[in-house]
């Protein structure tokens, strides 16, 4: 049995506030970083992969990383028109 990228997923922070939950994940096999960010207000999830060196900073900030990079979400275009630049 071949196991999926998302189940290799670790899971390795979590926070979660005003309808917002954001995970910052880790794939093992592939030693990609990513973020996953679910707004149950605007009913969206987005999620995007993040180099290592700034993980923390696009879990701390992951509008202004989604802006930058390339998110799996309906509402990206919008995203990238109100998020500033990333910091890191």
């Amino acid at each position: 049995m071949v196991a999926s990228a998302a189940s290799e997923q670790r899971e390795l922070a979590y926070r979660t506030g005003n309808g917002i939950e954001v995970k910052l994940l880790w794939t093992e096999s592939t030693n990609v970083v990513a973020i996953a960010v679910c707004d149950s207000h605007a009913d969206e999830e987005l999620e995007f992969e993040v180099d290592g060196s700034c993980a923390l900073d696009a879990f701390n900030h992951p509008y202004a990383y989604a802006a930058t990079q390339r998110v799996r979400t309906t509402h990206a275009a919008r995203l990238a028109a109100i998020a500033p630049e990333p910091r890191c």
